[in-house]
C-alpha cells in the first residue's frame, strides 16, 4: 500500500511539540498527514477509537514510554498497525528492546526526509505483503 493507492492513518506519538512539529512538516511534504498523541497513553486511546495503519512512536515520553505503549498494542491489535520507532537515543542499544517489543522498525532522531520515506515505503509494502498471505485462499 502505497500513498497512491490509498492514504495510509498515521499516528504520531511524540511528546515535543518541537519533534511533532518536524514530522507532520516532512510528513505533508511525503504527502501523509497524521493525528498526534503526546504519550503512550494517549496513542493507545488513539488506536483504541480509530484503528491507524502506521504509528510512529517515540521512546522516551511521560505516562507511558513508547516501549511499552507498543507492547501493549501489539498484545491488544496483532495485525495492527505497523510501528515505526523514532528515537534519538542510541539505536543500536534500543533496537533489540524495540523488535522484541512488536516493533517493526527504528529510525533515528533528528528524523531525515529520505529514511523518513523509506521506513514507511518499507513497512507498508512488508504489512500489505504479509496481509496478502494471510488473505490468500488456497487453490
Amino acid at each position: 500500500m502505497t500513498k497512491a493507492q490509498s492514504p495510509l492513518s498515521i499516528l504520531l506519538a511524540e511528546d515535543s511539540p518541537v519533534n511533532q512539529s518536524i514530522a507532520l512538516h516532512m510528513l505533508k511534504k511525503l504527502g501523509y498527514g497524521a493525528k498526534i498523541a503526546n504519550n503512550g497513553l494517549e496513542a493507545l486511546e488513539a488506536q483504541e477509537r480509530h484503528p491507524f495503519d502506521l504509528v510512529l512512536m517515540d521512546i522516551q515520553m511521560p505516562e507511558m514510554d513508547g516501549i511499552e505503549a507498543t507492547r501493549i498494542i501489539r498484545e491488544r491489535w496483532p495485525q495492527g498497525p505497523a510501528i515505526i520507532v523514532v528515537t534519538s537515543l542510541d539505536l543500536e542499544s534500543y533496537r533489540e528492546r524495540c523488535l522484541s517489543a512488536g516493533a517493526d522498525d527504528i529510525i533515528a532522531k533528528p528524523i531525515r526526509k529520505d529514511e523518513l520515506h523509506e521506513a514507511i515505503e518499507r513497512n507498508m509494502h512488508e504489512r500489505s505483503q504479509g496481509m496478502d498471505e494471510i488473505g490468500a485462499v488456497p487453490a
